[in-house]
C-alpha cells in the first residue's frame, strides 16, 4: 500500500512537471488550442445530428467542422470586405483632418484639437499593416492547426470523456458533469446567443443608417454587429460617437436623429427581440458578472480573454453552487 502511494505521488509529480513544460513549449499555440476546444463544444450537436442520419464518425466530424469553418468565413467576410472597400476613403479622411475642428452648437463656439489623434491614428494604421503582412504565415499555420484540432475533437469526443472519467474517481463524476454542463451552456451563450444578436444588430443597423443617409452604411452596420459582442456597452457607443460627430459638423438635428433612432432600434431592439427567443442557451450568468469576465479576460490575456474570462467566472459560479449544495445551503435564486 505504501508503495502504491509513493508511485501515485511520483506519477502525479511527473504529470505536473510535464504539464508545466508542455505549457511553456506550446505557449504560442495555447490560445489556438483553447479556441478549438470551445468551438468543438459548440459544434458537437451538429456532429450528433449528422450521426443520427446514419453517417460515420469521420463524415460527421468533417461536416460539423465545415459548418463551423463556413460560419466563421461568413462572419468575417463582411468585416474584411467593408474595411477593404473603404480603406482608401478612411485613410484620406484621416489625412485630410485639420489640426483643429471648430464646433458651433447652441450658441457656443470652441475648437477641438485633433492633431495628436490624427498622428496617432496614422501611426497605428501603418503598424497594423506591417504587422499583418509579417504575421501572415503564422496566421495561416495557426488556422490549419485550429481546423485540424476541431476535426480531431469531433471525430472521437467520447474517448475524451472516457479518459477524463478514468482520471477522476467515480465519486466525483457528478461534479465533472456539473462543470461540463456549465461550460457548455456558457459557450453557447457566448457563441450562439451573441452571434445571433450581432447578426440581428447588423441587419437593423444597416437599414437605420441607410435611411438616415450615411454613406458608409455597410461599415457602420458591421461595426455595430461587432460591438454587440461587448456586454453592456454594445453598439450604443457607436451611436453616441456618431451623434457627437454630427455635433462637430454643426448638425445638432442629425445628432438627435441618430441618437434617438440608434439607441432604440440598434442598441435596444436586437436584445429585446432575439435574446428572449434564445434564452434557453444562456448560462444563467448575471450581465454584470459576464461583463467583469469579459473585460478582465481581455485585459489580462488578450483576445482569447473574450471567451476565457466569462468562462472562468462561470466555472467559479458552478464551483460555488456545488459547494453550497454539498454544505446543505440552498443558493439564492436569480432575480427575474
Amino acid at each position: 500500500m505504501a508503495v502504491d502511494r509513493r508511485r501515485r505521488r511520483v506519477l502525479l509529480g511527473a504529470f505536473v512537471v510535464l504539464a508545466i513544460m508542455a505549457t511553456l513549449v506550446l505557449s504560442q499555440v495555447l490560445a489556438t488550442v483553447f479556441f478549438a476546444v470551445t468551438v468543438a463544444y459548440v459544434l458537437y450537436p451538429v456532429r450528433q445530428m449528422v450521426r443520427r442520419r446514419g453517417r460515420g464518425r469521420r463524415v460527421s466530424a468533417g461536416v460539423a467542422t465545415l459548418v463551423g469553418f463556413l460560419a466563421a468565413v461568413i462572419a468575417a467576410l463582411p468585416i474584411i470586405g467593408a474595411l477593404y472597400a473603404r480603406r482608401l476613403a478612411f485613410i484620406s479622411f484621416v489625412s485630410d483632418l485639420p489640426a483643429e475642428i471648430p464646433v458651433s452648437a447652441f450658441g457656443f463656439e470652441f475648437a477641438v484639437d485633433v492633431s495628436v489623434v490624427r498622428t496617432r491614428v496614422q501611426s497605428v494604421l501603418t503598424d497594423v499593416a506591417v504587422d499583418l503582412a509579417a504575421a501572415a504565415p503564422v496566421i495561416a499555420l495557426k488556422t490549419t492547426l485550429f481546423v485540424l484540432l476541431v476535426y480531431a475533437l469531433l471525430w472521437r469526443p467520447h474517448e475524451i470523456r472516457a479518459t477524463t472519467f478514468e482520471l477522476v474517481p467515480s465519486v466525483y463524476h457528478d461534479i465533472v458533469e456539473g462543470f461540463h454542463r456549465r461550460v457548455r451552456d456558457t459557450l453557447y451563450a457566448i457563441y450562439v446567443l451573441q452571434a445571433a444578436t450581432a447578426f440581428g444588430t447588423f441587419c437593423i443597423a444597416y437599414v437605420v443608417f441607410a435611411v438616415l443617409g450615411y454613406e458608409s452604411t455597410l461599415v457602420l452596420a458591421v461595426l455595430a454587429g461587432i460591438l454587440q459582442f461587448i456586454p453592456i456597452i454594445g453598439p450604443s457607443v457607436l451611436v453616441v460617437v456618431l451623434g457627437a460627430y454630427q455635433v462637430t459638423l454643426g448638425n445638432p438635428g442629425g445628432a438627435v436623429l441618430v441618437v434617438a433612432f440608434g439607441l432604440v432600434l440598434i442598441g435596444f431592439l436586437p436584445d429585446a427581440l432575439i435574446r428572449p427567443q434564445l434564452a434557453s442557451y444562456t448560462a444563467g450568468m448575471p450581465g454584470s458578472l459576464y461583463f467583469v469576465g469579459f473585460v478582465g479576460g481581455v485585459l489580462t490575456i488578450g483576445v482569447v480573454g473574450f471567451i476565457a474570462g466569462p468562462l472562468a467566472v462561470a466555472v467559479l459560479l458552478e464551483a460555488g453552487q456545488q459547494l453550497s449544495t454539498e454544505m446543505g445551503v440552498d443558493p439564492a435564486p436569480p432575480d427575474d
